[in-house]
């Protein structure tokens, strides 16, 4: 489990979680702190924030 400020990598290849897991992040609350692209990898970086 995260503790509050521990950050999230999450890996993904599907075209669809490059606006799902944004919008799933700014929902639960928590801060996209930064996005990759390489190829058809997307990497995303989430901060927990509660």
């Amino acid at each position: 489990m995260l503790e509050v400020g521990q950050i999230l990598k999450v890996e993904a290849d599907d075209p669809a979680a490059e606006e799902d897991i944004p919008r799933w992040a700014r929902r639960a609350g928590h801060e996209l702190v930064k996005f990759e692209k390489s190829g058809n990898i997307m990497t995303f970086w989430i901060k927990k924030l509660h």
